[in-house]
């Protein structure tokens, strides 16, 4: 592929480019670039929302360049203030230890395993701490660290901001020197820690490394960020059919932007389908993705036989429940919800169904001794009563 291709592939989705010009004279260089993304394993699930960044390194790989993988296991413990409006609640090192393992298993789903450099920033951070931090802190102002409109906000909110905080865009810029990167890709928060790796590599006498920042995903309910925790995101690790059931409740608006992000399909090849049928490939585009072909036409099939031909799936899971449960009990114990009172909203909603009929209230269940539970858009299970 031709350095002007590459490029419009690359950029393709990017919200900064720092600088254009520097990644067009890169790439036309001919030799191998190393492109690192650094990811602070915070977490044990990956959602779509993280691999938005991920999806971009292995665009990289693909084009010939190596993936410079850093997992943040000491920068973790610190925690990124990067668009936050309070201090991120400190990671012992066995919960970093054991989120970066998940990380990697889930990571490796979208990269090339075997030609990624993945390194942990512990290995040189110790020992930049111990040694060099005096001399780094000599070269950058309080007006720089206080300029980020994120610290600015927590200073005029009087939210408290820790030294430690401060401090964590030197830390980020040194892994950039540490793995002499020529590219860094971040999210659009990142921005001010990726062009302090550009400022800390020429301190070092390194060519600075250009800065490419990817959006945040919008979540299903199409208005933040995708985030487990506000309860609109989809887990890299989501069974096939829940994968595919909740892609069909993204927006049509918001679909064409998880094609742009999250695949290489020509965007005007996604505007000339008819909206359902390009989100139901997209669907089967993420499942296959995440789980494989198989688990991908496994998941069209059942999403196509369950609701476009209104069909129950063939192998229903069979639930045996006491008989006189009410039923916000009898749904929590088949794992259509997590807490008696998620289950009783899930009711008063209108998301449960006793053989095709929305049910009313949350009720005892006596009768009939088996029928087919309807819990949200996507889940069904053969309850059998006894007594």
């Amino acid at each position: 592929m031709g350095t002007n291709d590459a490029l419009a592939r690359l950029k393709r989705g990017c919200v900064s480019l720092v600088s254009e010009a520097e990644l067009a004279k890169k790439l036309g260089s001919g030799r191998v670039l190393r492109v690192k993304l650094g990811v602070d394993p915070t977490s044990s699930d990956l959602h779509l929302g993280h691999s938005v960044a991920l999806t971009k390194l292995r665009q990289f790989q693909d084009l010939g360049h190596t993936a410079v993988l850093i997992i943040g296991d000491f920068t973790a413990m610190v925690g990124d203030p990067s668009g936050r409006d309070s201090t991120r609640p400190t990671l012992s090192a066995a919960e970093v230890q054991s989120n970066a393992r998940t990380y990697q298993d889930q990571a490796f789903k979208i990269l090339d395993k075997p030609k990624t450099e993945l390194r942990f920033n512990s290995e040189w951070l110790g020992p930049f701490m111990r040694d060099s931090l005096l001399d780094a802190l000599k070269r950058h102002t309080v007006q720089q660290a206080l300029a980020r409109e994120d610290f600015k906000k927590r200073l005029a909110d009087n939210s408290p901001l820790s030294l430690l905080e401060v401090l964590y865009p030197l830390m980020q810029g040194y892994d950039s020197v540490a793995v002499k990167a020529d590219v860094e890709l971040g999210g659009n928060d990142q921005l001010t820690n990726l062009l302090m790796g550009r400022k800390m590599q020429a301190d070092a006498g390194q060519e600075p490394q250009v800065a490419l920042t990817v959006p945040l995903l919008v979540g299903l309910d199409g208005e933040k960020k995708m985030s487990k925790s506000y309860g609109n995101s989809i887990g890299v690790n989501d069974a096939p059919n829940d994968m595919f059931g909740k892609t069909m409740r993204v927006s049509d608006e918001l679909m064409l932007q998880y094609y742009e992000l999250l695949t290489d399909v020509e965007l005007d090849e996604v505007k000339a389908q008819h909206p359902m049928l390009a989100k139901k490939t997209l669907a089967r585009t993420l499942v296959s993705r995440y789980h494989g072909a198989k688990a991908g036409d496994e998941a069209f099939a059942y999403f196509e036989a369950t609701f476009s031909k209104k069909e129950l799936p063939a192998d229903l899971r069979v639930e045996r429940v006491e008989a006189g449960l009410p039923l916000a009990k009898i749904i929590v114990q088949a794992g259509g919800a997590k807490s008696l009172g998620e289950a009783r909203r899930l009711i008063l909603q209108g998301g449960v169904q006793i053989d095709g009929v929305k049910a009313a209230a949350d009720a005892p269940v006596s009768a009939p001794a088996s029928f087919t539970l309807k819990m949200g858009k996507h889940q069904f299970v053969k309850v059998e009563l006894t007594s």
